[in-house]
């Protein structure tokens, strides 16, 4: 295949695949009693920007958007698939012949700067969950999550190496 295809192949296998680990492990935490990322309101979020809104005092007061659940769902696929892409076009498709840990962790680290830069605050919790009521905790949960989600971009590109 040539590199083009090979790149878009691996980005949506490698990025649905760690998004999918990461929503394991949400799941896992859920088991334990630690809430989950509302992706009906990060849907609400991204369905008022059509008309110019991308900043709210609060995205839980904003008025509902239809098929919100799905916007936030198919985009916390998308950007899994794009962070993926994003990581292959700095290490080159070499690294996903033979993927390393460190790579796929910090990157995984270095997208921690999107939701604590454009999505918390757009969402009205402010600069990286400042206005939220455990702000800390917040922090060190988006952190954790990203970490969980370096680490999936690495098992998947492990088995995309393997299979593909």
């Amino acid at each position: 295949m040539d590199q083009i295809t090979e790149l878009i192949t691996r980005s949506i296998f490698i990025g649905a695949g760690a998004t999918i680990v990461l929503d394991i492990w949400s799941l896992t935490l859920r088991l334990f009693g630690v809430g989950m990322t509302n992706w009906g309101l990060v849907g609400r979020w991204i369905g008022h920007m059509p008309q110019g809104r991308f900043v709210h005092d609060s995205i839980g007061n904003a008025p509902p958007i239809a098929g919100e659940h799905a916007i936030g769902w198919m985009a916390h696929y998308a950007i899994g698939i794009l962070y993926a892409a994003a990581l292959l076009a700095i290490t080159g498709l070499e690294w996903a012949h033979a993927p390393t840990i460190w790579p796929a962790l910090i990157f995984g680290w270095v997208t921690i700067v999107a939701p604590f830069f454009i999505m918390q605050p757009g969402m009205g919790l402010g600069v990286a969950a400042s206005k939220a009521p455990k702000p800390n905790v917040a922090r060190f949960r988006a952190v954790l999550s990203h970490t969980v989600f370096g680490l999936g971009m690495y098992a998947t590109a492990l088995l995309a190496a393997e299979l593909l």
